[in-house]
């Protein structure tokens, strides 16, 4: 099996269209897939400016990254609660909510994503195994379909550096008004 290339295309253009709208997109994930969430929202946010002093950007914000509120909601709310709370703070309709987990049931992504699509949020799951919950209820998904925890996550990284990668190509198009990617 092998990853639907038109999947991880639809993730980049909702990206792309999050960026023109001025929409924020909120990576989460667990252990490996936080470190992924956390890889994806500074590649995302930083590698794809023309220069520092762009106005456009991808607003991106990793969920997994601020320690003592993600510890403070579990502590005092259980970790199911992590990722949702935060949403519930400073999601709006129209942000891209991207909820990683190989399993695909990780009960905190599961239930942030549940409550994105409540709140017209957009959003996307990806995962490995089969898929599990996460990408029976995302909106868009970009599956990975290996059944090896290490495996899908490595995979779901070298996802992450194409989709920067086009978006990047995408983004330097825009100031020349050719396609960055294809060539010349």
């Amino acid at each position: 099996d092998s990853i639907d290339p038109g999947q991880v295309s639809r993730l980049i253009d909702l990206l792309m269209e999050a960026r023109k709208d001025g929409r924020r997109i909120f990576i989460l994930g667990n252990g490996g897939s936080a470190a992924t969430a956390s890889h994806f929202c500074e590649d995302l946010g930083k590698c794809t400016l023309r220069s520092l002093d762009d106005n456009l950007r991808f607003k991106v914000i990793s969920l997994t990254d601020n320690l003592p509120y993600v510890t403070a909601w579990a502590n005092d709310n259980g970790y199911d609660l992590v990722f949702e709370q935060q949403l519930r703070n400073i999601g709006e309709p129209g942000d891209v909510v991207v909820g990683i987990s190989a399993s695909g049931n990780s009960p905190n992504v599961v239930r942030a994503i549940e409550y994105a699509n409540t709140r017209s949020m957009v959003t996307v799951g990806m995962t490995g195994f089969s898929g599990g919950k996460l990408k029976d209820i995302a909106r868009h998904s970009v599956h990975v379909p290996i059944s090896d925890y290490g495996m899908a996550e490595n995979m779901h990284m070298i996802v992450v550096h194409i989709i920067v990668n086009r978006t990047t190509k995408l983004v330097a198009g825009e100031e020349t008004g050719k396609d960055a990617t294809k060539p010349a």
